[in-house]
């Protein structure tokens, strides 16, 4: 039987504070899994203020 894993692409930035900060520095990377937890349930709202203010933008100069 052949164990087929999905693909994923990690740069190696995320890959040493969400892989290897736990090796080096178990509470830095407490830390940090706080931040990018944070970061990962925000985004999409920036996402959707970003795209509000483009068209917004884009209506305005229609208008012009």
């Amino acid at each position: 039987m052949t164990l087929i894993l999905p693909l994923r692409k990690v740069t190696s930035v995320h890959k040493d504070v969400s892989e290897r900060l736990k090796k080096i520095n178990p509470s830095l990377a407490k830390q940090v899994r706080v931040v990018l937890d944070e970061n990962k349930a925000e985004r999409h709202i920036r996402g959707g203020m970003a795209t509000k203010m483009k068209y917004s933008h884009l209506n305005e100069k229609k208008r012009i």
